[in-house]
């Protein structure tokens, strides 16, 4: 904080700062009064990023609406609780309910990253609005393959994707987007390094936007339709989130990581276990974790279906502020520090506690992010269960673990096995998580470490953890084991491949493995042999958090919108195969819905990979016709056992989801998806519901959802509904049609009705619950949030 003096000056000297009132005349200040008018003023002019210097930190505003809450409430609150209602459009008014009610906030930003930034931007353009309302940012890393190593890939990249990067670049020049060229590192460690901040309500379009919680934000997943509605300065809805909290006692330690945190939490609370809740981390132990190892556990939670995760502010996050050049902001933090943490007895909806002094390392999968094993039990696990042993890969980096330290304690590992003439026995790649840890790592050397282990430098981009794997060791079908640092283990997530067995891990437990080459491994444990015959046994690492130098930003890769874009112009060809500008969807009929065929009724698991697969897909995501040809191409059909294998019900043959779809739209058949539990879980791509309306679904009748996904279907027109008794998923086949009725009196609260006709004449009445709010079925009435929206500008 500046000097008394200087700030008494500053008063004197000024008639007026943004967000700065004095009222009285100034010889009746006192002192004091000065002092904290000073700082009052001097607190108003912090920037949220360095790219935004005329954009504020309202802390002040917070401070506002947190105090309305608490007494409109008259009881302690979280953190989750002081961030969220801080940002309410109305605090006076707005109902509020943990799990019940839906709050009408006001995020401070938008982060997009490049997959998901072309069905946004390409919404907003038909929205007809000429700017963005807040600041926002989009970020290219999901389109560069990983085949050859960092440079090259990323040369290949630019050169396939240049259609793509032109239009992002000069829409966001043209409606005042901040643009992160390819190259510059993956969205999430972009917005830790440069705009997440404590107290920051930001939401991405992106599942794994969590990873800002590690720095004190709620940061929140969204689909491409709630970043349109927020740059469009429209309050944004979210169902007010229940809070789990986790409580950390004792201190992290030897081989046990950030990450073990978050896996042993995914054990405990399944991939749905936290759906509908921010998770807060709180309790003495969160001071033994680095801020970049708080983000690591705050990404995974995405991974339990969770709204968000958050830790509360303290001298971790404050050192990792000043490190990366916003000193300025951990000042203002530490002013409003008791806004920032939770109120001593606060209540939390659950409650578990883990003492960190007795966590073991953990290592997640196969196939699901929530099968938890300790590092010392996987092997014998894997023998029972035959899974490969044998590890053909090790995957270091993704958004989750890929900052200076991840990559420190990796290079730690490696070192070691290289002092004994060791290489890793399994194939073995890098990816840092941005521009800036590249050029740190290679600077301080960890990179060189890492590459004379046996390791490729990957780009800095999201790479195999999202599919873009260009994978040549094994070929489709292959039984297969890789263990990986990243987030996902879904079937065939990171190479296509549905019979590659996927572990997630910490970095340094993935090193350590790579080295051995096998499951069975422990590193806690297990004996070494090096060249010279000798055994020894790996030592737990130790690295530093951040550089003891300042980071090396390396290449300059951001474009500053121009403050004056009336000249830009954004392009799309009509005859594109990557770009497609947006037809309106066709509004309700008002009318019920009239013998609904059903497309597919879905068997087990069905996340948005299988909905609508990544990988060499994600080239079309801004061609919604293009892209829509991969609808549901994962989903397993019960009625054969088969993916993408459904019986035309007009033909009678079996043939691929997609075209099946596309001969009911051709033909004014409307259809329906019958899915199973926690259905859409995964990543926040808005293609999972697009899709699906464009070729002519109606609505997904399923067990239970995914928070992102129900949202995402909601704002495209679909009706995501649920079984009022999950065994009537039991009483409809794939050969029934459904009748939903009640849509003209549709309301919240009100279940619809669904009427089963079998082949047979025979016919069955179900009940179907729904979530809507009377916005939502506005939403549908008109076809989608985008209709809606021109429907009030008009």
């Amino acid at each position: 904080m500046a000097p008394y003096s200087l700030l008494v000056t500053r008063l004197q000297k000024t008639k007026g700062l943004p967000g700065c009132t004095m009222t009285g005349p100034k010889k009746a200040l006192g002192v004091r009064q000065y002092h904290v008018a000073s700082v009052l003023c001097q607190r108003a002019k912090v920037a949220m990023s360095h790219f935004e210097p005329n954009e504020y930190i309202r802390y002040d505003l917070l401070e506002k609406n947190i105090n309305i809450v608490r007494k409109r409430l008259n009881r302690p609150l979280t953190l989750s609780e002081k961030i969220v209602y801080g940002h309410l459009d109305d605090p006076a008014n707005q109902e509020i309910e943990r799990g019940k009610t839906y709050l009408r906030l006001r995020p401070d930003r938008v982060a997009m990253q490049d997959a998901t930034a072309q069905m946004a931007m390409l919404q907003f353009i038909s929205s007809g609005l000429p700017k963005v309302a807040v600041p926002s940012t989009i970020h290219c890393d999901h389109l560069i393959e990983a085949q050859l190593g960092g440079e090259k890939d990323l040369r290949r990249a630019k050169d396939i994707n240049q259609e793509v990067y032109n239009f992002l670049a000069t829409a966001g020049a043209k409606y005042g987007v901040g643009f992160w060229r390819p190259g510059s590192g993956i969205i999430h460690q972009i917005i830790l390094e440069n705009y997440s901040y404590p107290g920051v309500l930001l939401i991405g379009t992106d599942s794994h936007t969590p990873n800002g919680g590690g720095l004190g934000g709620i940061c929140i997943g969204v689909g491409g339709a709630d970043a349109v509605d927020v740059m469009a300065g429209i309050p944004w809805e979210l169902k007010c989130p229940k809070v789990i909290g986790v409580k950390l006692t004792g201190s992290l330690s030897g081989w046990t990581s950030p990450k073990d945190v978050i896996l042993k939490v995914a054990g405990i609370l399944t991939v749905k276990g936290g759906t509908g809740a921010i998770v807060e981390y709180h309790g003495p132990g969160v001071d033994s974790i680095s801020c970049t190892g708080m983000a690591t556990i705050c990404n995974m939670g995405a991974e339990i279906g969770a709204t968000t995760s958050v830790f509360p502010y303290n001298h971790r996050m404050k050192k990792y502020l000043n490190k990366t050049g916003r000193a300025d902001i951990a000042n203002l933090a530490d002013e409003f520090k008791d806004h920032l943490v939770p109120d001593p007895g606060c209540h939390y909806d659950q409650l578990i506690e883990i003492n960190l002094n007795e966590l073991k390392p953990h290592i997640n999968g196969p196939f699901t992010p929530d099968l938890a094993h300790p590092v010392a039990e996987v092997g014998s696990v894997a023998e029972k269960e035959g899974w490969p042993l044998d590890i053909r890969v090790g995957l270091i980096g993704s958004c989750t673990n890929s900052s200076y330290e991840d990559m420190g304690r990796s290079a730690a590992v490696a070192k070691q096995a290289l002092a004994h003439g060791l290489k890793c026995k399994s194939q073995f790649t890098i990816t840092p998580g941005s521009e800036q840890i590249r050029a740190t790592i290679e600077r301080d050397g960890y990179a060189q470490i890492l590459r004379d282990v046996g390791g490729i430098v990957l780009a800095n981009a999201c790479g195999p953890c999202i599919g873009q794997w260009d994978r040549k060791d094994i070929k489709k079908g292959e039984k297969n084991t890789i263990v990986t640092s990243y987030n996902r283990n879904f079937t065939g997530r990171n190479d296509a491949n549905p019979e590659t067995h996927a572990f997630v891990t910490s970095p340094e437990i993935v090193t350590a493995l790579a080295i051995a080459g096998t499951l069975k491994f422990n590193p806690e444990t297990d004996f070494l042999t090096g060249k010279d015959g000798k055994k020894f046994k790996l030592e737990a690492p130790d690295a530093d958090e951040l550089p003891h130098a300042e980071f090396d930003p390396g290449q300059d890769t951001y474009q500053h919108p121009p403050k004056d874009s009336s000249g830009q112009r954004v392009d799309v060809s009509p005859t594109s195969q990557r770009l497609q500008l947006l037809e309106p969807f066709d509004k309700w009929d008002g009318k019920d819905l009239e013998d609904l065929q059903i497309l597919i009724k879905v068997k087990g698991k069905c996340t948005t990979d299988h909905i609508s697969a990544a990988g060499p897909w994600l080239k079309f995501r801004g061609h919604l016709d293009n892209i829509s040809n991969n609808l549901l191409i994962g989903a397993i059909n019960v009625e054969n056992g088969k993916a993408n294998s459904v019986r035309n019900a007009v033909t009678q043959e079996f043939g691929p989801v997609p075209d099946t779809a596309r001969y009911y739209k051709e033909h004014g058949i409307r259809w329906v998806v019958i899915g199973d539990e926690n259905y859409g879980e995964g990543s926040s791509r808005e293609h999972a519901a697009l899709e699906p309306r464009h070729l002519g679904g109606r609505a997904i009748i399923t067990k239970s959802f995914a928070r992102i996904h129900e949202t995402n279907l909601k704002k495209q027109g679909l009706l995501p509904l649920t079984f009022t008794d999950p065994a009537d998923y039991n009483k409809i086949h794939p050969v029934d049609k459904l009748t939903i009725q009640g849509l003209k009196d549709f309301a919240p609260g009100k279940p619809l009705k669904c009427i089963i006709k079998h082949p047979n004449g025979t016919q069955e009445t179900i009940l179907l619950n729904h979530t809507f709010n009377e916005t939502q079925i506005e939403w549908f009435r008109a076809g989608s949030a985008l209709n809606r929206m021109k429907e009030l500008q008009k």
